[in-house]
Formats: C-alpha cells, structure tokens, sequence
C-alpha cells in the first residue's frame, strides 16, 4: 500500500491539500481540514442497450474501459425481462468502474487536461451538471477523445457515463470544490 507522502502525491492531491482545503475553509468557515469536502470516487459507466447485446460488442466495451481506467470493469445485468425494451432477465445491459484514491486523482488530472480539450466543440461544462448532493455528471458521446484509445483500431463508437462525487451534500460547495480542483465550468 502507498503512503501518503507529499512526494508521493500526484499534482492534483497535492493541489487539494495545499490550497483547496485553505480557500474552502475560509469561504465556508469550516473549523477542521477534515470537515472540508472531498472527492470520494469517480465512476465510468456505459450503457449497452438490447440490439447490441453480442459478445463481440461486450468485449469492445469491457476493453474500452480497461484501457481508459486501468481496472477491469463490472457488468451489470439485467434484473427483470421488459419485453418492450427486448430485455431478458440475466442479460448484461452496462459496464461500470469505480476509481478511488489514487487511481482517482490520476484519472481526473488526465481528464481535464487531455480529455476536456479532445471533446468536440467543447466550450465548458455546465454548471447544471453538478446535481444537489454536489456530485458532477458529464455523458460524452464518443469514447474516442481518451488519449489512450487509437481510432484507427475503433470498429465501434460508444458514449460513456462520468460521474465524480463528492463527499458533500450540499450543491453550492460541491460546485466550489470542483472549480477549485480545475473542472472547466462554462461561464
């Protein structure tokens, strides 16, 4: 296990620590650093409807994630057959991934330096995104603007689910933390 050490820390932690957790103490009065709203997790989900439900398509998807994560990710099946949405019980209908600590603080640096920018016509992420809990959810249309997906290789073109979440639950500070992390709000 890694220890928390500042020489050890990625530039975003590190960030956290030395000048977020200041500014917010003092914007919202909290006494203790531990009192201060975190980041708790960050999640990538993809959703994978009733028509392209083949293995083939599947394994796109499982390997998308692993290569844009680092982690394996979990399908989630289908719970009850709808049969207007030509779902049958057992069926996988997603792929999630759940990052933390570490691995959470990397992925979130390379999002909004390398990924952000990649985004077509990318102008900003609404602040609507960031629901009353304080967590942000951004859907993309396309996995491609990952560096670490070539499109020459891509057969297939998906959309993908991130969520960051926070440890508060109040919108206004959530929104707070994540401007001062770097999340790139529209003005």
């Amino acid at each position: 296990m890694q220890e928390y050490n500042l020489n050890n820390m990625n530039r975003l932690e590190k960030k956290y620590r030395e000048e977020v957790i200041s500014k917010m103490k003092d914007k919202f009065g909290y006494k203790s650093n531990m009192a201060v709203p975190r980041i708790s997790k960050v999640v990538l989900n993809v959703g994978i409807s009733a028509t392209k439900n083949d293995d083939k398509y599947i394994d796109l998807v499982v390997n998308t994630l692993s290569r844009i994560t680092g982690q394996k990710p979990v399908l989630t099946k289908a719970k009850e057959s709808i049969s207007s949405f030509k779902i049958r019980e057992g069926n996988v209908v997603g792929a999630a991934v759940v990052i933390r600590r570490f691995r959470m603080y990397d992925f979130i640096d390379k999002f909004i330096n390398l990924t952000l920018p990649n985004v077509r016509d990318f102008r900003g992420l609404n602040q609507k995104s960031v629901d009353k809990h304080g967590n942000l959810s951004i859907g993309l249309r396309e996995h491609l603007c990952f560096p670490e997906i070539n499109p020459d290789e891509v057969e297939n073109i998906h959309g993908l689910e991130v969520c960051i979440v926070t440890s508060t639950n109040d919108r206004e500070q959530g929104l707070e933390l994540l401007t001062l992390m770097g999340i790139p709000f529209a003005k």
